[in-house]
């Protein structure tokens, strides 16, 4: 089967260049006029998918060909727009940049599985003909990437746009003026959450009023014939085999959609509460995903909650947590001053100034360790300020090829049928079999 899906991949020459300016002022007027807009981000982002799903009214995802692989996105990506309008992909970092010296997992490599073209994001302070040259070279570097138009930023004045000119290699789909005052604030993580800041609403009257978006529809209209693979069919559990109790507040806020969706998928109940704010639901497994627990520690550590993940813990329950749900279910955590935890895995936390760890992640659960996991093999990313300082008989539940986990080749600190790791992992259907089996296991045993 061969479909036609409008889509357009927002790429920028290097990270800061005003690729999320344009791709989620490009979201957010497209809505505004009615359109069904499915908002994509390439790579192992949480932030801005915040974002996308607020100016959008659907749910952002991820598209990256490391964690997901090639047929992965493919899948997500059919099945997120298949009843939108068109589809806006915002890139990551430069459209070239991949991992080490490649493009896998780049902006370009996802333009090329989707067929899909491209609008080039450039950063025009402080160059006039140079900034043509640049789009020459991004066009010229790899023949299988499209780039139907480009979108100049930063742009001084009507004498600047002049001194630029628009004799380049594709047409000009906007100029967007040096302005002061709409940028989003940020942390050491990044942009802060969407629901932290309503500011990018504002981006949608900038591309309004400064790029073309007739001819960016017609450019994404313009995407070539896509086929649709023949993927293996997906087993769905029709009958609920186990309630997970999912942590989602300002603490806890760093999810893959696509995970959820597969736990759902595999017979989980799905169960949202609040570790600050609420006491644990009636679920028969827990998953803390990342988030920003060093800025709610006081708060967590007041919550009666911690005490009752204490005791579930002990009571055999799978609970699994990542980066933040990692750095929760320790003894403590550091900050400005020192907080008390679950107290579930025998570690404490504490912040550092510097960044620990950035990049992708691939190992495999060890045999032998947390009983649920054993053998799965797994692929994410870590991005973390923080550092675990274990106890000298702790147990790792994850053995790493690639990456920096807790330290040593390892991750997934385990105790009991607990795992706490820093790799925000992609979750296999395996995993999530697993997952899901001991949960219901757990639920006959104390049911």
């Amino acid at each position: 089967m061969r479909i036609t899906t409008p889509r357009i991949v927002i790429a920028g020459t290097h990270s800061g260049c005003g690729k999320t300016t344009v791709a989620s002022g490009l979201m957010a007027a497209l809505t505004e006029l009615g359109f069904r807009v499915q908002p994509f981000k390439t790579g192992p982002d949480f932030i801005d998918p915040s974002h996308h799903s607020l100016l959008c009214g659907r749910t952002s995802r991820n598209l990256d060909p490391f964690m997901m692989g090639e047929a992965g996105v493919l899948r997500t990506f059919f099945s997120a727009s298949k009843d939108a309008d068109i589809s806006v992909i915002e890139g990551v970092m430069g459209l070239f940049d991949g991992i080490d010296d490649t493009d896998i997992a780049s902006t370009a490599h996802v333009a090329r599985i989707l067929r899909a073209p491209v609008i080039l994001v450039v950063d025009a302070y402080a160059a006039s003909r140079s900034a043509l040259a640049m789009v020459r070279g991004f066009c010229d570097f790899d023949p299988r990437i499209r780039i139907a138009g480009v979108v100049f930023n930063r742009i001084a004045s009507e004498r600047h746009r002049e001194m630029i000119g628009s004799r380049g290699p594709v047409p000009v789909f906007g100029w967007i003026p040096h302005r002061r005052g709409d940028e989003i604030g940020g942390r050491h993580l990044g942009l802060v959450m969407a629901h932290e800041s309503g500011g990018m609403q504002a981006y949608g009257r900038i591309v309004r009023e400064s790029c073309d978006i007739e001819r960016i529809l017609e450019a994404a209209r313009n995407a070539p014939f896509l086929g649709i693979p023949q993927f293996p069919p997906e087993t769905i559990e029709r009958e609920t085999r186990a309630v997970i109790g999912v942590a989602r507040d300002p603490a806890f806020c760093f999810y893959y959609q696509d995970n959820i969706d597969r736990l759902a998928r595999a017979g989980a109940g799905i169960r949202f509460f609040s570790p600050m704010d609420d006491l644990v639901p009636d679920v028969d497994a827990i998953y803390l995903g990342g988030g920003y627990p060093e800025l709610y520690a006081k708060e967590l550590e007041g919550s009666r909650c911690r005490h009752s993940i204490r005791d579930m813990a002990e009571s055999g329950m799978p609970i699994y947590g990542e980066c933040g749900g990692l750095m929760y279910l320790c003894r403590s955590l550091s900050t400005d001053q020192t907080y008390r935890m679950a107290g579930v895995l025998p570690a404490k936390a504490e912040m550092s100034t510097k960044i620990q760890a950035l990049g992708y992640v691939k190992g495999r659960y060890a045999r032998g360790s947390c009983s649920w996991t054993g053998g799965i093999s797994l692929r994410g990313h870590e991005f973390h300020y923080s550092r675990v300082e274990c106890d000298p008989d702790a147990r790792f539940g994850i053995r790493l090829m690639m990456g920096n986990g807790i330290g040593g080749g390892y991750d997934g600190l385990t105790e009991w049928g607990v795992i706490g790791a820093y790799t925000h992992a992609y979750f296999s259907d395996s995993f999530c079999r697993r997952f899901v089996a001991a949960a219901s296991d757990f639920r006959r045993r104390t049911g």
